[in-house]
C-alpha cells in the first residue's frame, strides 16, 4: 500500500497546478481521464465556473482555522479527483481554503482517479469509483490514517433517497445536488473534514 500511495504522491498535483491542468484541457476541448465526451467536458466547464465562485466566497470556520493549526502532526490530503466531477468542483476549493489556513500543517496533493487504478481500488464506494476521495497521510510516518468522501453525509443521503424512490441519478437531482451545496456554504465538508482530524489526533482513529 505503501508504494501505491508513495506513486499517486509522485504524480499528484498542487491545488494551482490542478486549475491549470483542467483549464488547459478545455481550451483544447477535452477532460481529464481516460473517457473523452462532449457531455464530459461540458460538465467541466460548468466546473470550472463553480470553483471561480467557490474560490471567492467560501469561508473557512474560525473554529476549524483554530483546529487546524492545532494538529500535533502534519498530514497530506491526497484527493483523488477527475476535471469533470461536479462533487470534486464543490469540494476541492474549500479544501484548498482549509491546507492554506492549517499554516502548512496540512499539505493538499491532488491525484486524477484514471491515472491511479491501484490506489483508487482500495476506497471504493459501495463498489463504485466514486470521488472525490480524501486520504488522509501522517507526513512524519508516510502512513494513511483516514479517508474521506465522496461526499458529505447530508449530500449522500440526498442521492441515496433520490435513487431510493426514483431508481437512479439524472439531471434534475443533479441540480438538487448542487442546490445543497450551494445552502451549505462548505460548513459540512469543514466540520467532517476537521472531525477526523480531531480523531486521529486523539486517537480516536
Amino acid at each position: 500500500m505503501k508504494s501505491i500511495v508513495a506513486k499517486a504522491l509522485f504524480n499528484s498535483h498542487s491545488y494551482a497546478e490542478y486549475r491549470k491542468l483542467v483549464t488547459d484541457l478545455l481550451s483544447e476541448g477535452k477532460s481529464t481521464g481516460a473517457e473523452q465526451s462532449e457531455s464530459l467536458t461540458h460538465y467541466t466547464s460548468l466546473n470550472e465556473v463553480r470553483m471561480n465562485r467557490l474560490e471567492k466566497t467560501i469561508t473557512i470556520t474560525e473554529d476549524v482555522i483554530a483546529k487546524l493549526q492545532n494538529l500535533d502532526h502534519h498530514y497530506i490530503w491526497l484527493v483523488l479527483s477527475e476535471g469533470w466531477c461536479g462533487d470534486a468542483a464543490q469540494i476541492l476549493p474549500i479544501l484548498n481554503k482549509m491546507a492554506t489556513a492549517s499554516h502548512k500543517t496540512i499539505d493538499l496533493r491532488i491525484a486524477l482517479r484514471d491515472e491511479n487504478d491501484d490506489l483508487m481500488s482500495h476506497y471504493l464506494t459501495n463498489g463504485g469509483r466514486a470521488i472525490p476521495k480524501v486520504i488522509v497521510i501522517c507526513k512524519e510516518a508516510g502512513i494513511v490514517r483516514a479517508d474521506w468522501g465522496p461526499r458529505p453525509k447530508g449530500a449522500a443521503e440526498l442521492i441515496a433517497n433520490y435513487k431510493k424512490e426514483f431508481g437512479g441519478i439524472d439531471e434534475k437531482i443533479k441540480t438538487d445536488l448542487q442546490l445543497w451545496y450551494l445552502q451549505d456554504k462548505g460548513i459540512s465538508v469543514q466540520n467532517e473534514l476537521i472531525d477526523i482530524m480531531e480523531n486521529i489526533k486523539y486517537n480516536r482513529l
